[in-house]
This record gives structure tokens, sequence and C-alpha cells, in this order.
């Protein structure tokens, strides 16, 4: 063998090689950003998931908001991403409890009989006026001493939380998205698949609970969200005694979401 053929044989070992370890090395970081996004989840491979719908308060017949169901259809890819089946059930027919399986519970507690469950055992400091009759406060958030009031299409508020009961380690966590409209659960599932992998960097595996605006749904729909704070405190401590009306929040800073 002279020379030549000795380099380009050497060359085509060195290129094998360094192929090779660059898919090594891909495949590696791959597989461990897929696992922290399965322990986020709470979705290992093949396991099972709850997906619970709620109903659309604006009609007499069970069924679900337009809006609500592209916000399944969004949390139904997160699950599959993680190579995990997802089980949809309506909020009158989840009769189980939490934390054997991961849950995706969508919708506020005046369509959504499961919400009120979990918001009653776990966000005792948060309220929702549920009140059909029109007025400045109807579908207001009360979280802790705070009053958070929508203006429909301009400024609406949903509550986006990652909650676990007990000490477990293989408790599955419950994913609450809790808006005070269609369009305001879309968002939250949206941001949350935006966002999951700096949420999984902040939080871990634990329990966390903020409150989102989505900015004049009207015209940008559910992609214009900014995070107005962390409420995990207030929202799972208990209401304080009510003294005097707090007044509505409608300049507090926030955080444009990436």
């Amino acid at each position: 063998m002279n020379e030549d053929v000795r380099n380009i044989v050497l060359g085509l070992v060195a290129a094998g090689i360094g192929a090779s370890l660059g898919w090594i090395a891909r495949t590696y970081l791959w597989k461990r950003k897929l696992r922290r996004k399965q322990a986020f989840f709470g979705l290992p491979d093949n396991s099972e998931s709850l997906l619970v719908v709620n109903r659309d308060p604006a009609t007499a017949e069970p069924a679900v908001h337009r809006v609500d169901v592209f916000a399944l259809l969004e949390l139904s890819a997160l699950v599959k991403d993680c190579g995990a089946h997802v089980q949809v059930v309506t909020q009158d027919a989840a009769h189980q409890g939490f934390g054997e399986r991961t849950e995706f519970c969508v919708g506020g507690p005046g369509s959504n009989r499961r919400m009120v469950a979990h918001m009653a055992a776990m966000l005792p400091g948060v309220r929702v006026n549920i009140d059909p009759e029109p007025g400045p406060d109807r579908g207001a958030f009360r979280i802790g001493a705070d009053l958070y009031r929508m203006e429909p299409g301009i400024t609406e508020y949903v509550l986006l939380a990652r909650l676990t009961a007990g000490e477990r380690r293989e408790t599955r966590p419950v994913f609450l998205f809790c808006g005070q409209r269609a369009i305001t659960n879309q968002a939250a599932t949206r941001y949350l698949a935006r966002n999951h992998e700096r949420l999984a960097r902040k939080y871990g595996s634990g329990s966390f609970v903020l409150l989102l605006k989505v900015v004049n749904s009207q015209a940008y729909g559910p992609d214009v969200v900014e995070l107005v704070a962390d409420v995990t405190k207030p929202a799972q401590s208990p209401l304080p005694t009510p003294s005097e009306p707090a007044p509505p929040k409608t300049q507090k800073k926030s955080h444009r979401a990436d």
C-alpha cells in the first residue's frame, strides 16, 4: 500500500469515527433533553395520562368550545412527544384521584367540575367569579388579597399551574389551565409548550402557579402572553380575612413571554 492510498484510508476511517462520535453525542443530548421533558411532565415512556376537557358554558348541550379543542390538540402533541399515551375524559366523568397519572385539566370552574375540586383541594387562596350576570367582576380572579378583572378581548387572565400531591417521587403532577375565557386556556397551553424547558430549569419537579395575561386576543388570538407574577404562595395559602374590597389590578409589572 503506497502512502497516498494509506492517507486516503486513514482519512476515511477518521471521518467515519468523527461521524459516529457526532451521532452518539447528538443522540445522547436528544435523549437527555427528552428525559428532562418526561420528568417535568411526569410522562415516562408508554405511561398513561389524563386529559380532562370542560364543557362550553354557552350551549345547553354537552359540547367543547372550538378554541378549547385547539388547546387539547396542543396538549396531545406534548404527550405524544414524550412517548406517552393520553385518555380524554369529560369534566363530569373524571371520578378518580390524582397522583397516579399525569393530568391536564382545561377550563375554569364555571365549565369544569374537576377544576373546582382541584382548586378547593390545592389552591385555597384562589377564587373565581362565575356569576353569569354581566358586571365588572364577572370572571374576575381573586388571588390572595389581589383582584384581577378582565376586559374581554383586551386584557384577560389565566392561571397555569403544575401541582403535586404528597412527597412520593413517583407521584404524577396535575397541570391546570384555568382561564377567564376559552382563548386564555389555549394561550396557557401554548405558553407551556413554548416555555416548559425554562420552567423545568426553574422549578424542577416542584409545584408552581403562574398568572398570565393575554393581551388583545381579539387581534392576536392566544399568541401574545405576558407573565404577570408567580402566585404560588398566595394561591396555596388560605384567603385572608376580608376587611375591605381590594382595588382591581390594572397596572402591574409584567414580563413578555419568549
